[in-house]
């Protein structure tokens, strides 16, 4: 009796793969060109050959003009992330972001009193020159942020 059921069970799944089989043809026919259009692909050009044209005074569109920004214009778009003429507070700290991780030395996100420290100790003693422990005006003035040049342009 089972062989009968899954005979019949079979049976059942080839008629059904035989007719999606069956029916793709037709939908592929169904989707085919007409021959009318066929007639006009033949008039179409070569899409290998080249076209051969004369621009004469044709004139290609203009570039692009770059705008002249002033320091402050450029200094607040180093805020503005986004550019939607607004500077939040999260923009604001972002640019900080970076300076903070090199501060917290153990990554947890939390800059403690001794880390900090550190950091201080560590900027002090690269700048006392003779190690007498302390910073004449000229070692001092080597603790000045250098300027960035990393937005030049190399063109």
């Amino acid at each position: 009796m089972s062989r009968i059921v899954l005979g019949a069970v079979i049976a059942l799944l080839f008629a059904g793969v035989g007719m999606f089989w069956w029916q793709e043809p037709a939908e592929v026919e169904a989707a085919a060109t007409p021959p009318a259009a066929l007639a006009l692909a033949a008039d179409a050009p070569d899409p290998t050959s080249l076209p051969i044209t004369d621009p004469g005074d044709m004139e290609g569109p203009a570039p692009p003009e770059a705008s002249e920004l002033t320091k402050e214009q450029r200094r607040f778009f180093r805020y503005d992330r986004n550019r939607d003429w607004r500077i939040r507070r999260s923009e604001m700290l972002s640019t900080r972001s970076e300076a903070f991780r090199k501060l917290d030395k153990d990554g947890n996100n939390l800059l403690t009193f001794e880390e900090c420290a550190v950091a201080t100790v560590e900027k002090f003693e690269g700048a006392d020159a003779n190690g007498d422990r302390e910073l004449s005006p000229g070692e001092f003035a080597t603790t000045k942020p250098k300027p960035s040049n990393s937005r030049r342009c190399a063109c």
